[in-house]
């Protein structure tokens, strides 16, 4: 009935026994990178895990705050269709939710005819890994996830740790003492994502109070890396409310702190496991630098896939080490595209421009399609930076988020990177959100408007 997918193949394989609760949770990913489903009895597993479950196909599709989204008319238009939500092949997560924890099961939607239903991100992903496939190339993939650890009430104030440790008043980039502090909430995600088969390497304190960043190790799998990212996000959430605290991954949760990323890292291995970058010289072979080019030639109009919300254009501001220009260097982490140094055999590119509050299949199905594109076309780049980039005669990333909207939705070669499906729904999520935005006014605008005119 379904179509082909390689993760369908993968289920019986991974079909382990019941969880150990008398729950377990069935969701699929929306748009946002929010995890929307059902808490069933764990009798039903067997049967979820054979035939799915039924959910508006509008489900997969709401806004931020978890509204049907009125452009992609799937509600009052055409009666609210089901989609059908079938497991990925993934056995089910225990994710550390307080409380009773019931286990994940992670499905991905499809159409009542058995067509993949593109606004869902990971169909997205699956297609352009697909193309990769066709000619016998595989992503090799890892992400770098920053957060925050907040107070959980009141304004955003760094977390405070057992009585002893080191303060959260000041930045401690890549402190010990301050990895120390947080031992006990880092030891526990660190657990939960071992269980969960997610393969967490470094932990570093960053630039700003209370900032962290996890690493997750590279795979020659993008779709479970999507999958671990998206899990693990969930992850450090949970446990840090078991914790008394909250984990943001906001893309600029205060003013003063340094921003939060997700910086993607990836070669690509031909099939004989052959990394296609390296060319046993500090240069990288032609491969990378076309890759390089697809990315630089598509990133303006790829921007809202990035930063898609408000608050990630605060992030991508001169004056930090996020991009704001459509350049690349060896080295140069002030670059959007960064070549970063070590063995050729090991050469790689360095995405920087996604936000931490970005969809993690959507990131890596823009980054992926673009740098296929790049290579395919024997796209040239122009020269590296090994300036700041921020200063460089060269094009600017979409300024604000309604001009990367605009790009994105206008954009031909997007409809035929990405999908036309899944570009008409995710440029309608953000119309409606911005639309939202919008019409609220702010307190600040109340304080400078009010009296003074």
């Amino acid at each position: 009935m379904f179509a082909d997918d390689p993760d369908r193949a993968t289920s019986a394989a991974c079909a382990d026994e019941a969880p150990e609760s008398r729950y377990f949770s069935a969701a699929v990913c929306d748009l946002n990178g929010v995890l929307r489903g059902k808490r069933m009895p764990s009798s039903k597993l067997a049967q979820v895990r054979k035939a799915g479950i039924r959910m508006p196909m509008s489900s997969i599709g709401v806004d931020i705050w978890g509204v049907d989204v009125a452009g992609t008319k799937l509600t009052m238009e055409s009666g609210d269709l089901d989609g059908i939500c079938l497991p990925t092949g993934r056995a089910p997560v225990s994710l550390g939710w307080a409380g009773c924890d019931a286990p994940l099961l992670p499905l991905m939607m499809w159409k009542e005819d058995g067509t993949p239903y593109f606004a869902d991100a990971r169909h997205l992903l699956s297609a352009v890994l697909a193309r990769f496939a066709a000619k016998g190339l595989r992503p090799v993939v890892a992400t770098e996830l920053e957060f925050y650890l907040l107070e959980a009430e009141g304004t955003p104030a760094p977390a405070g740790f057992r009585p002893g440790t080191i303060s959260g008043d000041f930045d401690n980039i890549y402190s010990l003492d301050e990895l120390d502090a947080a031992s006990a909430f880092l030891d526990d995600v660190y657990r939960t994502a071992e269980a969960c088969g997610i393969e967490v390497e470094a932990a570093i304190a960053e630039g700003s109070p209370r900032q962290f960043e996890f690493n997750l190790l590279h795979r020659p799998d993008a779709l479970k890396i999507a999958d671990d990212t998206v899990f693990f996000k969930q992850i450090v959430k949970n446990i840090a409310r078991r914790h008394g605290h909250v984990a943001s991954f906001m893309a600029k949760p205060c003013r003063e702190w340094a921003g939060s990323g997700m910086h993607v890292h990836f070669s690509i291995v031909d099939d004989k496991g052959a990394n296609i970058f390296n060319d046993d010289t500090n240069r990288g072979a032609d491969a990378m630098r076309h890759a390089v080019g697809g990315l630089l030639a598509t990133m303006t109009e790829m921007t809202l896939a990035f930063a898609p919300h408000l608050n990630s254009y605060r992030r991508l501001c001169p004056g930090g080490l996020a991009p704001t220009t459509v350049a690349w260097g060896y080295e140069n982490r002030t670059s959007a595209v960064r070549i970063p140094a070590g063995d050729p055999v090991a050469r790689r590119i360095e995405h920087r421009v996604a936000g931490a509050d970005a969809n993690p299949y959507i990131v890596l199905a823009a980054i992926l399609s673009a740098a296929l594109y790049g290579i395919e076309g024997r796209i040239e780049p122009p020269e590296p930076l090994r300036n700041n980039s921020h200063d460089a005669d060269c094009e600017s990333l979409a300024r604000d988020w309604r001009q990367a909207l605009g790009c994105f939705s206008a954009s031909e070669r997007v409809q035929a990177l990405l999908h036309p499906e899944f570009v008409n729904a995710f440029a309608a999520c953000k119309r409606q959100e911005q639309d939202e935005f919008g019409a609220r006014i702010s307190e600040f605008e109340l304080a400078t408007y009010r009296l003074s005119v």
